[in-house]
């Protein structure tokens, strides 16, 4: 398990302990953050990326259509939208 690997300083063996805070925040202080409660779900939808990353045909087919998709996303446009709908502040020509 990739927790017991950083334990045994797998990743840092020149420097062991480097990573017992993280090691700490996860175990010891209820995982603030709840990144383990997500990790199996987050290791099975890596392991589809993997697979579909493989099929290069696949995997381009569905970059052109996110690609072609995010014509909708401007970060111009998503500001605008938070200063009118959520933050309720009119914007300033300049």
């Amino acid at each position: 398990m990739a927790l017991d690997m950083i334990k045994a300083n797998v990743f840092s063996l020149l420097e062991p302990g480097l990573f017992d805070p993280i090691i700490r925040s996860l175990l010891d202080y209820n995982d603030y953050y709840m990144l383990l409660a997500d990790l199996k779900s987050y290791i099975e939808a890596q392991d589809r990326v993997d697979a579909t990353y493989r099929d290069q045909k696949k995997w381009n087919e569905m970059s052109l259509v996110n690609i072609a998709r995010s014509g909708r996303f401007s970060s111009d446009r998503a500001i605008l939208e938070y200063a009118k709908n959520i933050w309720h502040v009119e914007s300033v020509k300049f």
